[in-house]
C-alpha cells in the first residue's frame, strides 16, 4: 500500500527524529504526545536539527520550509489513528505501549499499519493486543534518528509479507538502510550494544579503570566514537537498565544481569544527559566524570 500520511505517537527524543525524517522525506507528519506543550518543545527542536541541517548544506532552506510545513502538531488520538501508519515512539514501557494500542483501537483505518520504535519488548506480544497482529512491526531507529542510516526492521509471528514489504519500501525512501532481525529480546543491534554498555559498569563497579580511563580505552583502543559510558549517558541510563532487565528476563541468562551500579544511578535519577548527571556531570560547561 501507499504510505502518505504518517502518525508519530510521542513527541520527546527519538519520536521528534522520526517526525523530522518524515517530513523531510515528503509524508504528512501528525506528531502527537500527551501535552501541547511537549509537542511545541518537539516542534523547536526540530527547527533547530533542520537549521542545523541547512548550516551544513545538507538540505536547503525550502527543503526546512517544506518539511516544517508537513508536521502538525496533534493531541486527538483520533486524528492520528487514522494515517496510513502509526509509528508509536513513548516511553519504553511495555504497559504504556499497551494502553496506547487500545486506545488507537476504534480510531485506526482499515489500512493503517501499527509499528513500534521499541529499542527491546517483544513485537509478537505487542501485536497481539490489537486488533491487527498482520498489520503490526517493530520499526526500530537509531538516535539521533536524523543522523543515523539504520533501521531495524522487526516482524511478530502474525506480520504478514505486504506489511514488511511496505516498510521496507518506507526505509528506502527515508534514505536508511534496513535490517531485518527475528522478534528476540533486545533485536540485533542493543542485545550486542547494551551488555558491552553494562559490562563497561561492571569494569568501573569493580575499579578495573575510572569513567575517563574506560572511555579513553574504548576510544582510543576499539576506535569507537564515543565511549561506552558517554554512550550510556546518551541513550539514557533508564533505557540502558530496561533493555538489561528485558535480556534478563527473556533470555534468563546471568550473563545479562544488570549491574548494581547501574541500578543505583537510575534509582539516584542520574540518568544521563537528560537529566545533567549520570556517569559523567552535565551541569557545568564541561562534562565531568562522577566516579
Amino acid at each position: 500500500m501507499e504510505i502518505k500520511q504518517v502518525g508519530v505517537i510521542g513527541a520527546g527524543q527519538m519520536g521528534n527524529g522520526i517526525a523530522h525524517v518524515f517530513a523531510l522525506a515528503g509524508y504528512d507528519v501528525l506528531l502527537n504526545d500527551i501535552s501541547e506543550e511537549a509537542v511545541a518543545r518537539a516542534l523547536e527542536v526540530i527547527g533547530r536539527n533542520l537549521e542545523r541541517q541547512v548550516s551544513r548544506a545538507r538540505i536547503t532552506e525550502a527543503d526546512r520550509e517544506a518539511a516544517l510545513a508537513r508536521i502538525r502538531p496533534e493531541t486527538d488520538l483520533a486524528a492520528v489513528g487514522a494515517a496510513d501508519l502509526v509509528v508509536e515512539s513513548a516511553t519504553e514501557k511495555e504497559a504504556i505501549k499497551n494502553s496506547i494500542f487500545e486506545s488507537l483501537a476504534p480510531y485506526l483505518a482499515p489500512q493503517t499499519i501499527l509499528t513500534t520504535n521499541t529499542s527491546s519488548i517483544s513485537i509478537t506480544r505487542l501485536a497481539a493486543r490489537t486488533d491487527r497482529p498482520e498489520r503490526f512491526m517493530g520499526f526500530h531507529f537509531m538516535n539521533p534518528v536524523p543522523v543515523m542510516q539504520l533501521v531495524e526492521l522487526i516482524r511478530g509471528i502474525a506480520t504478514d509479507q505486504a506489511t514488511y514489504d511496505t516498510l521496507l519500501g518506507v526505509v528506502e525512501t527515508l534514505g536508511k538502510t534496513a535490517a531485518s532481525s527475528e522478534d528476540y529480546p533486545a533485536f540485533i543491534v542493543n542485545r550486542i550494544l547494551i551488555p558491552m554498555i553494562n559490562e563497561a559498569v561492571y569494569a568501573l563497579y569493580e575499579g578495573v579503570g575510572s569513567v575517563a580511563s574506560i572511555d579513553i580505552s574504548l576510544k582510543l583502543g576499539a576506535n569507537h566514537p564515543m565511549g561506552p559510558l558517554e554512550l550510556a549517558d546518551f541513550i539514557g541510563l533508564d533505557t540502558c537498565l530496561a533493555i538489561m532487565n528485558v535480556l534478563h528476563e527473556g533470555l534468563a541468562d546471568t550473563k545479562y544481569r544488570p549491574c548494581p551500579l547501574l541500578v543505583k544511578y537510575v534509582e539516584a535519577g542520574w540518568l544521563g544527559r537528560k537529566s545533567k548527571r549520570g556517569f559523567y556531570d552535565y551541569r557545568g560547561e564541561t562534562p565531568v566524570p562522577t566516579r
